[in-house]
């Protein structure tokens, strides 16, 4: 089950991201995303947990509780929607 993790600090780590969801289940993987240009993070992660069961549990124990002094907005992540590519262009 792949679970988005909203409102993180910019001081949390993939690290602490896994240790917080493992209280509820086995991991998969954690991962925070980054500014491409900056590095810096953007807020927002992703955690993979191996059984749903323990997925929806780590949703209901983590949505709305602080981790790094922010309130987590936890849910199942929706599927990626495609994004039309390139940009400009008015087709002149």
């Amino acid at each position: 089950m792949k679970i988005y993790v909203g409102n993180l600090s910019f001081s949390t780590t993939e690290q602490g991201l896994e240790e917080a969801f493992g209280a509820f289940g086995g991991v998969r993987s954690a991962s925070i995303i980054n500014d491409r240009q900056t590095g810096r993070s953007r807020g927002f992660g992703f955690v993979e947990m191996d059984d749903d069961a323990e997925g929806n549990a780590a949703i209901e124990g983590l949505n709305g509780t602080e981790l790094d002094g922010r309130a987590l907005t936890v849910n199942e992540a929706r599927p990626r929607t495609e994004r039309s590519g390139g940009g400009g262009g008015g087709g002149w």
